[in-house]
């Protein structure tokens, strides 16, 4: 037994070593090793790290609060436990445990620099609370002065053409931005003014008809692999009104380039306003964004001014597509509560950071898993559906099967629940580590069978994923 058990810790060890995309199989052996010997705090607290790393947050925050049962001293659970709450958005449970560590470690410079930082969160985030008010809150559009915003003359990028989205400016901006050079500020908030304008005239619910000739393109995650992004209208066409895509959420974060992105998306939103679909994504909050880089990319490229433009814009963005009454689309997946109808998510009043549970909550953040029922969700927030939970959803609202993204899956799609629920994951070798492909799905009118399209990462310049993240995010961990 002592042998076998050695062997296996041996084994995590060994993959925990190797690159991130085995962390899957570091779990794997974990949890092998926790069978053998279920009271051993640094399994868990391993086990912990491997789930971070594979964004399973409520299993990383579960394991680490079991190796602090099993041994209240073991200080790397404490490390683990905040980082797992700082990922969930909980940032006092998170500077508590920091704390902890760095109470019991008054030298280690790590543990220091990530308890300030989590403080400063805490701080924000209680200023933010009490200078809010009923009142009607100010949107930065109404601060802004783009009239009379000077472009310099030394300046010789893209501009708008008379104050519009053209074509030729799109094609512009895109090898521009491929040169990893900046759009002009002037520009940049004429788009997002502009697209927050045709999107709160939007419903939460998009409706579409898709005729027997026609097809569209659905994309999945993109996470700021701006580069990957030009692949994919490299093989797929770039939009058009004959060439229609649908992009299902988190444009941003986790890859550098998240600023190139979603000006490229907003652009063609505003070039063909019914022939571009965008929905928004567990990644388009401002928690989000303020862990994961775009935040902070937008800080660094521009200001905090347009960032706060950004999450007013993202608060409009639509929540779910139906296409031909018959396929939904949404980024995360079903609901922690039987009955919800198309009705329902016709009215939600989705121009807010979204509530920590419901109808919006689930739509950005729910999984599907393979056995029947519902379970507590390896993230942390919503839940994990099961099929049969897929089959009652789509019978009651008379739908044949829904499309989500929101995982990483090693072919780029997966289709479960007998057919009923596809996923589909456009970012290929996910933050440059995963080895996964990406995918795109076509969808035509005629018969509404998904059709899959598969491609890989193509090389992007030397800026790392999470180049802009939160310090505490960087996960340099004990």
């Amino acid at each position: 037994m002592h042998t076998v058990q050695t062997q296996v810790t041996k084994e995590c060890h060994h993959n925990l070593l190797k690159l991130e995309k085995d962390y899957e199989n570091a779990i794997k052996y974990y949890s092998e090793a926790l069978d053998l010997n279920p009271s051993n705090a640094i399994y868990y607290s391993n086990r912990s790290l491997a789930y971070l790393r594979t964004e399973c947050y409520g299993y990383a925050l579960a394991d680490a609060t079991k190796a602090l049962e099993i041994d209240k001293n073991y200080i790397k659970g404490y490390y683990r436990r905040a980082t797992s709450n700082m990922a969930l958005g909980k940032f006092k449970a998170a500077l508590k445990d920091y704390e902890t560590v760095v109470r019991v470690r008054p030298n280690d410079k790590d543990a220091r620099m990530k308890y300030q930082e989590c403080n400063k969160i805490v701080k924000q985030k209680a200023f933010e609370r009490a200078i809010a008010s009923d009142e009607t809150k100010k949107s930065v559009v109404d601060s802004l002065d783009i009239e009379n915003m000077t472009i310099e003359d030394d300046y010789v990028g893209p501009k708008l053409e008379d104050g519009k989205v053209t074509l030729k400016f799109m094609q512009e901006m895109m090898e521009w931005f491929k040169d990893q050079k900046k759009l002009h500020r002037k520009c940049a908030y004429q788009i997002l003014v502009q697209v927050k304008d045709v999107l709160s005239k939007l419903p939460s619910l998009v409706e579409i008809t898709l005729k027997e000739t026609e097809k569209i393109t659905i994309c999945g995650d993109t996470h700021g692999q701006y580069y990957d992004l030009l692949n994919i209208f490299k093989l797929n066409g770039l939009p058009s009104e004959t060439n229609p895509y649908l992009f299902n959420g988190d444009f941003v974060d986790r890859g550098s380039f998240s600023l190139e992105v979603i000006l490229t998306l907003f652009g063609f939103k505003l070039l063909y306003p019914d022939d571009f679909h965008l929905l928004r994504g567990n990644h388009e909050t401002d928690n989000m964004n303020q862990m994961y880089g775009f935040e902070g990319e937008v800080k660094a490229k521009y200001t905090a001014q347009m960032f706060q433009l950004f999450s007013e814009v993202f608060q409009w963005l639509p929540l779910a597509q139906c296409i031909n009454n018959k396929v939904l689309v949404m980024h995360g997946g079903l609901f922690s509560e039987d009955g919800v109808t198309l009705e329902d998510l016709r009215k939600i009043d989705r121009n807010r950071q979204p509530p920590d549970s419901g109808p919006m909550c689930d739509l950005l953040w729910s999984d599907p898993q393979p056995q029947n029922g519902r379970s507590i969700s390896k993230r942390g927030v919503s839940c994990q559906f099961g099929p049969d939970v897929t089959e009652r959803f789509l019978e009651q609202n008379k739908l044949d099967f829904i499309v989500r993204s929101h995982e990483v899956k090693a072919e780029g799609y997966e289709v479960t629940h007998s057919g009923k629920c596809v996923t589909v994951f456009s970012a290929p070798n996910y933050c440059d580590q995963m080895g996964n492909k990406g995918a795109y799905i076509h969808l035509r009118g005629s018969d509404l069978k998904p059709e899959f399209h598969q491609f890989t990462a193509v090389p992007h310049p030397n800026v790392k994923p999470m180049a802009y993240a939160n310090t505490l995010m960087q996960l340099g961990m004990m």
